[in-house]
């Protein structure tokens, strides 16, 4: 943490609350500006200009955009001598952001399910597999786990009640990020690994000692038993 905070420039009392703020989840990436919005940098030129005492027809031309977007860029934020660059931009990205409502928050009866196979014990795996037994033919009773420990662990879009984390098996407060493994990885658990279509021809008629396969079966109680060798 201390290390991740020093990297983000803030303090590591900082990190700490983002990290329980967000519960664990990284936030997804923003979507890239539009290019009809305004940027930081253009907000820049606006600032300069009023305190240069620019007419704003005069920073329109500078910056290629029409007179009626600076003018309503400046009389949303504080007019031309309170405008602030860095301000004006901080709050046009909090404008755009328009959050909107979990799927838990916006569909009751299932909020109701989940809530109630929580309190049970089950785990989100289980209450996302078990709906699509409970209801065949229903797709608004669709919940994916990952979902669920959102509405759990993020504050900003918390649904569920807290107190529910405490049934989870692990115990947890926040999620942990789950390490995938891809098919080059994969591949190289194993090193030198040697596919079984270079084995030698007589592997094929099993005359060799060595060359037997067998298979193992887990009966009751745990008990292991060793399949015949296969022909």
């Amino acid at each position: 943490m201390r290390q991740a905070a020093a990297a983000a420039g803030v303090s590591r009392t900082a990190g700490h609350y983002w990290l329980a703020q967000s519960g664990g989840v990284r936030p997804r990436a923003r979507r890239p500006r539009p290019a009809l919005r305004l940027s930081l940098d253009e907000r820049e030129t606006i600032s300069r200009g009023l305190a240069q005492k620019k007419t704003l027809t005069a920073i329109a031309g500078e910056l290629g955009r029409s007179v009626s977007t600076i003018s309503r860029e400046v009389r949303r934020n504080s007019g031309p001598n309170g405008y602030r660059a860095a301000r004006a931009d901080r709050l046009a990205v909090a404008r755009t952001a328009r959050p909107r409502l979990g799927k838990l928050a916006e569909q009751p009866v299932l909020w109701a399910y989940v809530e109630e196979k929580l309190t049970a014990c089950w785990s989100p795996m289980q209450i996302s597999e078990r709906l699509l037994v409970d209801h065949p033919g229903d797709t608004s009773m669709r919940v994916s786990p990952e979902t669920i420990y959102t509405s759990l662990f993020v504050q900003t879009k918390a649904v569920l009640r807290p107190e529910l984390t405490g049934k989870l098996r692990t115990r947890r407060v926040r999620r942990r990020p789950h390490r995938r493994v891809n098919a080059s990885t994969e591949s190289k658990q194993i090193p030198a690994m040697a596919s079984i279509r270079n084995r030698p021809a007589e592997a094929s008629d099993r005359r060799t000692p060595g060359h037997w396969e067998s298979q193992c079966c887990c009966q009751a109680a745990g008990v292991s038993a060793a399949g015949r060798g296969s022909r």
